[in-house]
């Protein structure tokens, strides 16, 4: 029991052993480790309270998982924001000390972490006006993918060989951004098909129109179509039109079925597929040679 006692007496003092003050507030040991207890205790049950409210409540109102991604990030960071200021009161903390840090941060912020400040506000103003969207197909400069992940500093993007490429959220309000699928995910694609000059026209879009229809990932509302494009150098260009929702982020996956069965069907037609073709023609000069 005297073992016991004296363990207590020394744990306590351990406890509030004082570290340093801050303000009108002594930071003890004791108090540091309350705070880590609180401010971990706070991440998890906002993480937890997001993905309650993405996964659960919203999805009950059947809004976009876009959509439902962004409210619960915001709403994530204004529970993390108030849990922070309330843990400091309720265990005595002087605020009015972090004055002169937060004074001190707006310098430090003002030369050394501009693009870090650039990113955040950017990530709020994302999540905020959603020009992009968790689900989304995007394109920004090289970089073409799935929007998986939108944080505060920066969005995950999944690319069709499933790396994920992290990029600056200041990117996206900065640069260009192609959106494939910002109103809804039904896209046109435009497919080139050329064939020699000798060919009917007519019989072209037949085939073209049939392989299109004949293709599952094809939608057949709105139509596809074929447009005869021009007259080339060495044959007559068409474009075919088609509409998917399913190839959104895979449109050479679909490129490739089309043209694989626009082969095959032409060759069975007997259709001439052209080749780049230049005739040379030999002028004088050559007689005074053979002198």
């Amino acid at each position: 029991m005297k073992d016991k006692n004296e363990f207590l007496e020394w744990l306590e003092k351990i406890l509030n052993q004082n570290l340093f003050s801050l303000g009108d507030s002594k930071l003890t040991v004791g108090l540091i480790l309350t705070l880590v207890i609180s401010f971990t205790l706070l991440f998890i049950v906002a993480e937890w309270i997001r993905k309650l409210l993405v996964q659960k409540i919203l999805q009950k109102r059947q809004i976009e998982i876009g959509t439902r991604e962004s409210i619960g990030t915001i709403v994530k960071y204004l529970l993390i924001l108030a849990g922070i200021f309330s843990i400091l009161q309720t265990n005595g903390i002087d605020l009015s000390a972090f004055g002169v840090l937060a004074g001190a941060i707006g310098v430090g912020i003002g030369f050394g972490l501009q693009n870090i400040t650039n990113n955040f506000i950017s990530g709020l103003v994302i999540l905020l006006e959603q020009p992009i969207k968790v689900g989304d197909r995007i394109e920004v400069g090289d970089v073409t993918g799935d929007v998986i992940k939108i944080s505060g500093r920066s969005t995950t993007i999944l690319t069709n060989d499933n790396i994920s490429i992290i990029v600056p959220n200041s990117q996206f309000i900065d640069n260009q951004v192609i959106n494939w699928s910002h109103n809804e995910r039904r896209i046109r694609f435009n497919f080139p098909v050329g064939v020699a000059y000798k060919e009917d026209p007519e019989k072209i879009r037949r085939i073209l129109l049939e392989v299109a229809r004949a293709n599952g990932g094809v939608l057949k509302n709105p139509e596809s179509d074929v447009l005869f494009d021009s007259y080339g150098d060495s044959s007559l260009n068409f474009n075919l039109r088609v509409w998917s929702s399913e190839y959104v982020n895979k449109p050479r996956v679909l490129k490739s079925q089309l043209y694989y069965e626009i082969f095959k069907r032409f060759s069975e037609e007997n259709i001439e597929i052209p080749f780049p073709q230049r005739d040379l023609h030999l002028r004088s000069g050559f007689e005074k040679l053979e002198k």
